[in-house]
């Protein structure tokens, strides 16, 4: 008996053994995933990519009136945080915005808010790749379109390569670009203060219209620099405590590019004369230069700007794919996109979506004049849409009383999500429309996709109900 005593049954060894291998599993799928460090700068990356060092050019042409403009985008961005991170805590689970409409308003609204979502993404790697091309272009000259397509994709396939190598590259990647960028954006944001001339600024308001209607597209240009606030809802299962950690790292992220945007807007208005900053393909780089003379500043400022362009398709290169794989894991996207390689990346998900990225690329040097703009803007509906969708969910959950919240915290989230779905009408406002129009047209191709791969899974109404046999056919 006392020999028997000290021993445990083998049963109860084999329990704990398995207990205890299950526990080292979840440990090292815990470091698989992204900290709040990571998430943050994720978040940061994301938003933070090169459309902000070619932007204030592109707000110039509106006056000083595009200052009152990115406030007011800044204030709408932060109430999206808030939002963002009050659905995430709610709902953590991959897929964001398309997750947060399909669970308030059904499978059709989810779908194509994915889709709108989806479209985003690559476009908008488009804008992002042609401001790239712009400053290392400060270092080759390569003027011809054929050149410039050529760097386009080198901007475009190399962060497609660093995808599908695995999330734990994308982070360590994601990380070190945005550290490196933000120094010298922080330094033009503080010390540019010191060198702003009022008689740089020019005009309050430079269009032949009215304030109203240049502030309405001014901050429509401007949300997309806010694009990827988003970020850490898509990738939400590799995201360390997401229900904690979507929250903080989504306000995190806002605020600290929303107080650098301001700082370095105003000062690059400042800096640069209004005439010259209108036309200017590398606006950072030329205040570097006013501040300082000669070419090296403004060299280090492009240098930088090269690998912010990098870091932010990174990241958008990871939700183009994983936005799409979310669904199609629901039915609602095709098979194909939850393919994954041996580093478990969706490797479907990146290389279409590289490739339709890289098409658009090539239509802003043949196909159109202002492509960067006009890009930009159809860009800006088609993120109004998930925008809208995820402060209409949040609404829903509110009014309903489906989420039971305290009176005082009942309203402060009401007016936060109702400041989120004015500025997503505001937004779709001043996108204009032209942009609204080809953006529409492009969220109406998704229908036909919806409806095949709906009849591929033999599915005739929505998943939670039992399928109805179409006309002539017995089930």
């Amino acid at each position: 008996m006392g020999e028997l005593s000290g021993r445990r049954p083998q049963g109860r060894i084999a329990e704990e053994g398995v207990l205890r291998d299950e526990a080292a599993e979840a440990v090292a799928e815990e470091r698989g995933r992204l900290g709040l460090p990571a998430a943050t700068s994720l978040v940061v990356g994301n938003i933070v990519g090169t459309g902000v060092f070619l932007l204030p050019a592109s707000l110039a042409a509106y006056g000083t009136v595009s200052i009152l403009a990115m406030g007011l985008v800044s204030i709408g961005a932060i109430a999206l945080a808030v939002v963002f991170g009050r659905l995430g805590a709610r709902v953590p689970t991959g897929g964001g915005p398309y997750a947060y409409a399909k669970d308030a308003f059904g499978e059709f609204p989810g779908f194509w808010n994915a889709w709108s979502f989806w479209l985003t993404a690559w476009i908008g790697n488009a804008a992002i790749a042609v401001v790239w091309v712009n400053y290392i272009n400060y270092f080759l000259h390569w003027e011809s379109a054929g050149a410039q397509i050529a760097l386009a994709f080198v901007a475009l396939w190399i962060p497609a390569l660093i995808n599908l190598s695995g999330v734990r590259n994308i982070g360590t990647f994601t990380l070190v670009t945005t550290v490196l960028k933000f120094i010298p954006l922080i330094f033009v944001a503080v010390v540019g203060l010191f060198f702003v001339r009022w008689a740089n600024f020019g005009p309050f308001n430079a269009t032949e219209g009215n304030w109203i209607g240049a502030v309405s597209t001014a901050g429509a240009l401007a949300l997309f620099i806010y694009s990827g606030v988003e970020s850490v809802t898509i990738v939400a299962e590799k995201i360390r405590n997401p229900a904690r950690n979507i929250g903080r790292a989504s306000v995190y992220g806002v605020l600290i590019c929303a107080a650098m945007y301001m700082l370095s807007t105003v000062a690059i208005f400042g800096t640069v004369p209004h005439s010259a900053l209108v036309n200017s393909p590398a606006p950072f780089a030329d205040a570097i230069n006013n501040m300082f003379g000669g070419s090296v500043g403004g060299g280090i400022m492009a240098a930088c700007a090269v690998v912010s362009g990098i870091g932010a398709i990174n990241g958008w290169t990871m939700l183009v794919a994983e936005m799409p794989m979310a669904a199609a894991r629901d039915g609602l996207f095709p098979e194909a996109f939850t393919r994954e390689n041996r580093g478990g990346a969706p490797w479907v998900g990146i290389v279409l979506g590289t490739a339709l990225t890289s098409l658009v690329a090539v239509y802003n040097y043949f196909g159109t004049t202002e492509g960067f703009n006009k890009i930009l803007l159809i860009a800006t509906f088609t993120t109004v849409i998930p925008y809208f969708f995820s402060a209409a969910a949040q609404l829903f959950w509110l009014v309903t009383g489906a989420r039971r919240v305290s009176g005082a915290r009942l309203g402060r989230d009401l007016a936060i999500t109702a400041v989120a779905i004015l500025f997503a009408f505001w937004m779709t406002y001043g996108a204009g429309t032209e942009a609204v129009f080809i953006g529409f047209l492009m969220m109406l191709v998704g229908i036909p996709v919806y409806i095949w791969t709906k009849a591929k899974r033999g599915e005739y109404g929505p998943k939670d109900e039992a399928p109805v046999s179409p006309p002539g056919r017995s089930r």
